[in-house]
């Protein structure tokens, strides 16, 4: 049921369903009184955020991202919003955590509100085996993701070729003379997957071997990733430089070289991956691939106003990246 449906079944123009809706003085009791049993009969929910009576669409996009106080999601969230206000668009923004029932069930949340399109930021939502949510979104409106990549109609994905900008960053190590590269990361998602791939790829490429005792899987926590490579360092296990799949990993990794008497990039040069603001706040400042955040939030929203405006869009666009030379390594 829509407002057209309402105004219908009451025998009142949709002016008038809209003034009750609105809380308007200028309705008699009884008009007020049957509009709003037609509502509860057919258990109708107005949009709140449905402009006038233009209800071909609500001007609302819904977002959502797994974690909006991670630095990366924040600033793609900023991003987004800013560009979709310039366009005349209102969003509705979830933070869902990494749970499957917890992304459905927010899916669900912004579908019932009527958004016109879903924005997803991050791979994290693709799931190994049971992606219903993402189809059932899909079904229903355009959905796009932004680096991250799934095979379903009616998405659109933007991504950032993160597996070549790993590989040149191993291909530049190596150049430097550092032969057993310590590669740090959180996660094995479609983002996560592309950059421990290119990590692999380059090292046999350049016929070196793949350790797994330096390929090491951390918790996203500043304490637990100084933990690991200080463990590693009792270990007697020798590394000549870093690599990390995010910021925030590299500049731990930092702390406990420096704890065990090591400087960077003297000893070892570290290499981080997203180029957010920690890269500034770092001593040394952290060198780090930028991955296009803001190239990629806005060729989003353009694919996004493509889609609507019913033009032939691209299922899948990939960017490329760049590495932000600063102090802990330079080519």
């Amino acid at each position: 049921m829509n407002i057209y449906d309402i105004a219908t079944k009451a025998g009142v123009s949709i002016a008038t369903v809209s003034r009750v809706l609105n809380g308007s003085p200028n309705v008699s009791a009884k008009t007020k009184e049957k509009v709003l049993r037609v509502i509860n009969e057919e258990g109708y929910t107005p949009n709140i955020f449905a402009r006038g009576l233009n209800l071909n669409t609500m001007k609302m996009i819904g977002i959502l991202c797994t974690d909006v106080s991670d630095i990366y999601y924040a600033k793609a969230v900023s991003i987004i919003e800013n560009a979709l206000r310039q366009y005349g668009y209102d969003s509705l923004l979830c933070s869902t955590g990494n749970k499957l029932g917890d992304k459905q069930k927010y899916i669900d949340l912004l579908l019932a509100k009527r958004v016109d399109a879903l924005i997803i930021i991050g791979s994290t939502f693709k799931e190994e085996s049971d992606n219903s949510h993402i189809e059932k979104a899909a079904s229903k409106v355009p959905t796009i993701i932004i680096n991250g990549l799934i095979d379903v109609p009616n998405t659109y994905c933007v991504t950032c070729d993160e597996y070549t900008a790993m590989y040149e960053n191993v291909v530049a190590l190596i150049k430097k003379g550092c032969h057993d590269i310590l590669y740090l990361y959180d996660v094995e998602s479609y983002s996560g997957m592309q950059k421990l791939n290119g990590y692999r790829a380059a090292l046999k490429d350049c016929g070196l071997p793949v350790p797994s005792a330096l390929t090491l899987k951390v918790d996203k926590e500043p304490a637990s990733i100084e933990a690991a490579v200080t463990h590693l360092m009792n270990k007697g296990i020798p590394f000549s430089a870093v690599l990390a799949s995010e910021d925030l990993l590299a500049i731990s990794a930092m702390h406990a070289l420096y704890k065990k008497g090591y400087k960077v990039p003297e000893d070892i040069p570290v290499i981080g991956f997203n180029n957010s603001l920690l890269c500034e706040c770092s001593m040394p400042k952290l060198t780090s691939v930028d991955n296009m955040v803001d190239t990629l939030c806005n060729t989003a929203i353009n694919v996004l106003r493509d889609v609507f405006d019913n033009k032939t869009v691209t299922p899948k666009m990939t960017l490329s990246a760049k590495l932000v030379e600063r102090d802990t390594f330079k080519l």
